[in-house]
């Protein structure tokens, strides 16, 4: 019984020391990032329930010098396409859509290049359709919305590739998504995010932003830093695609998303089968390393599968990472244009596996 106790206290004594060890290395991933005075973010490691690593530091508006908190909403950018590719599979679960479904079903004005593209062409990326960044006027002045990127691709007759040919990364199939979500479900998109994901999974602070029809309680507002400069910053906080939702417009906290990863792993949206058709490897990014799924990265880490999306606008910098076998996840936000989100939580990654 003595060696046992003493074997127990031993094994203690080495976890602690690990965790101190890896609390330690963590810090210093941050350090950088870490002013008192500036912008920053929230950061944290999650493992089944429990937080093996939280840390939110800086300011979520430098001028009011209001700090960054676990409940503080940042705009996700590209990490909203998990949400956008989720609206749609609920749909598809519900028999409402199908994925070989054609853009000229939902929008029957599209050109004729919209009947070779199916929905499951925009959730992977292998549309082929033109960016509506590079087609918006010079002479725009008012931030877009979903609708005004229809109206800006549904007289282009051509494609970039062939539909379902390669693998090319595309806002303009996200936003597309949205109105897909609309067409078929008979409410906006932001009520469709609200009432079929938000509300359901606790996700009270979480918003696909509408300027005046919604509000973003405990906002960051997001900086430009001039690293040359001794950290100076710029409040930068939108430009003229920022409005856009299917493709970036929710803003979220690491509170709330916590529970978007709870529900991935419960698998309580979707079916278990719908969820894993998301995490397919549908697209090839880089033969045998990296793969696109709907609304997620798909690669691995030792040989151990692992599923991420980082996003980037303005100055916003975020990303999530899970390795649903290690039941480990990574979610970083930050409201800063210095930061590399998705590199950092790859570390952290890497340093609990």
């Amino acid at each position: 019984m003595r060696s046992t106790r003493i074997a127990v206290t031993f094994l203690g004594i080495v976890l602690m020391s690990c965790s101190q060890s890896q609390h330690s290395e963590s810090d210093g991933i941050l350090e950088p990032y870490r002013l008192t005075d500036g912008p920053g973010g929230a950061v944290m490691v999650l493992r089944h329930d429990s937080v093996l690593y939280g840390k939110a530091f800086g300011r979520a508006d430098v001028e009011a010098g209001t700090a960054v908190t676990f409940a503080t909403n940042f705009r996700l950018a590209s990490v909203t396409k998990q949400f956008t590719a989720m609206a749609a599979m609920i749909l598809v679960d519900r028999g409402k859509v199908s994925l070989e479904q054609q853009l000229t079903d939902f929008f029957p004005d599209f050109a004729p290049v919209g009947r070779k593209i199916t929905l499951k062409h925009l959730l992977t990326h292998t549309s082929g359709i033109v960016a509506y960044e590079d087609v918006m006027p010079e002479s725009t002045t008012v931030p877009l919305l979903d609708k005004d990127v229809l109206q800006l691709l549904k007289n282009i007759d051509s494609t970039h590739s062939l539909p379902g040919s390669e693998f090319r990364y595309s806002n303009s199939g996200y936003a597309l998504l949205a109105l897909v979500v609309e067409k078929a479900s008979g409410v906006s998109f932001a009520r469709f995010l609200k009432e079929n994901i938000f509300l359901p999974l606790g996700m009270s602070n979480t918003v696909a932003y509408e300027r005046g029809v919604s509000e973003v309680p405990h906002r960051a507002y997001v900086y430009s830093v001039d690293t040359g400069k001794a950290g100076r910053c710029e409040r930068t906080d939108q430009s003229l695609t920022s409005s856009v939702l299917g493709d970036g417009g929710i803003y979220s906290s690491i509170s709330d998303l916590q529970k978007w990863d709870a529900a991935l792993t419960a698998g309580s949206l979707v079916r278990e089968k719908t969820l894993q058709e998301m995490l397919s490897r549908s697209a090839v990014i880089d033969t045998g390393k990296t793969w696109y799924g709907y609304g997620w990265y798909t690669g691995s880490m030792d040989g151990v599968p692992l599923y991420y999306h980082g996003g980037s606008t303005v100055g916003f910098r975020t990303c999530i990472v899970r390795i649903p076998d290690r039941s480990l996840t990574v979610i970083a936000l930050f409201n800063r244009s210095d930061v590399e989100s998705e590199k950092i939580c790859l570390k952290l990654a890497r340093l609990y596996f």
